[in-house]
């Protein structure tokens, strides 16, 4: 860590910023939280991770690394995608 970086002080006046009323803050550039906003979303919860060791051909992982430094999460995410396109109800 730069040594400067402890050192560095916010220029940030809290004290008006804590002083804020709803009132005063501008809320005009966000979007309203429509019906059609919550139709769309779904409740996520974060899952326990497992470390596990997958043997994976070369070109498919380099084809992930390619993808951007968190490969090993795109990863993850092409293998849950497939689970669960392949899930049976029973």
């Amino acid at each position: 860590m730069n040594a400067n970086a402890m050192n560095n002080t916010s220029k940030t006046n809290w004290e008006k910023l804590d002083s804020l009323t709803e009132e005063d803050i501008d809320t005009s550039d966000i979007a309203p939280l429509t019906e059609e906003f919550f139709s769309q979303s779904r409740w996520w919860q974060p899952v326990e991770l497992l470390n596990v060791l997958v043997p994976v051909d070369a070109n498919t992982f380099a084809w992930f690394q390619s993808q951007g430094a968190d490969c090993e999460k795109k990863m993850a995410a092409a293998l849950k995608i497939y689970a669960e396109a392949h899930q049976v109800n029973l």
